[in-house]
């Protein structure tokens, strides 16, 4: 297939491009900026210049292309009022994308986030939330998975709390960085609640097998460890950077806060049952021993 991109060099999109195209698939990456135009050129993709909020352009993308992979979101969650916006704007990518894709049944492939489901892991069959800080992205991805009925082969990847590479991204590294700028490893609440997590180049190589074979309007888990607690987390960032591991209030993580609190173990037993994933790539404790002090 020829796929358009979006988000395609940040910490999950620089894999599944690479995973694109080592399985024989052509890729056409959104870039906003010459370095990044240049990083998807070195990669081994075309280009298509502009940004998530330039609706033209991912329609124009979107027609000359086989499939779509959408991952592109916002970078600033220092405010309630940012991470809003970086929703909104992915909504409307994700809608003029749905509709430049109607009666083709051509697949798009949206990245999504695990619900969380008290008392037990979330499993694929669980509903996104549409309440609360996050509520508006499980809103959109439903509205593009109820395009199914439309001709759209539109398909969700629930990504875990913490994609990571190298010690780096997701969850963890916010916690990381927070570290840095804080002096202290910390964290919400007592520091049992649990985080899924996965290899970005596992969750790669779930988002080809999607693209390729997923039924019209499925949701499927990118999850290898089914929770770690973020005490233990933590703990290996702490001790990786030299620093006193605490707990902090959760309000000292702006508003990721009440999120960073809760207990959200996911499960993929589904997906890797169905559509045959299977990760093999370090878990996210060991893979935190990659943080440089």
């Amino acid at each position: 297939m020829h796929v358009l991109v979006t988000g395609g060099t940040g910490t999950i999109g620089s894999a599944v491009v690479a995973e694109l195209l080592a399985g024989g698939h052509t890729v056409l990456a959104l870039a906003r900026s010459d370095r990044s135009a240049q990083t998807l050129t070195d990669a081994g993709a075309q280009v298509l210049r502009g940004e998530l909020a330039d609706l033209d352009v991912l329609r124009a993308g979107a027609a000359q292309c086989d499939g779509v992979i959408n991952l592109a979101f916002g970078s600033d969650y220092s405010t309630a009022e940012a991470l809003a916006r970086s929703i909104a704007e992915e909504s409307a990518a994700l809608a003029a994308l749905g509709e430049e894709l109607l009666g083709s049944d051509r697949p798009i492939v949206t990245v999504s986030g695990t619900p969380w489901v008290p008392g037990r892991p979330s499993t694929e069959a669980d509903p996104a939330p549409t309440e609360g800080p996050v509520g508006g992205r499980g809103r959109s991805v439903n509205a593009l998975l109820d395009l199914a009925s439309r001709g759209v082969r539109s398909v969700a990847v629930r990504m875990p709390r913490t994609v990571h590479n190298e010690g780096r991204g997701g969850f963890a590294g916010l916690l990381t960085d927070q570290a840095r700028r804080t002096g202290v490893s910390g964290y919400p609440g007592d520091g049992t609640q649990r985080w899924p997590a996965v290899h970005a180049l596992d969750a790669a190589v779930l988002f080809r097998l999607a693209l390729e074979s997923a039924p019209a309007g499925t949701a499927w888990h990118a999850v290898a460890d089914e929770g770690d607690a973020v005490r233990d987390i933590a703990a290996v960032i702490g001790r990786r950077l030299g620093l006193p591991v605490k707990a902090v209030p959760q309000e000292d993580f702006g508003p990721f806060g009440p999120i960073f609190a809760m207990d959200q173990p996911a499960s993929s037993a589904h997906t890797r049952e169905v559509l045959g994933w299977r990760p093999t790539r370090a878990g996210l404790l060991a893979d935190l021993e990659n943080i440089r002090p």
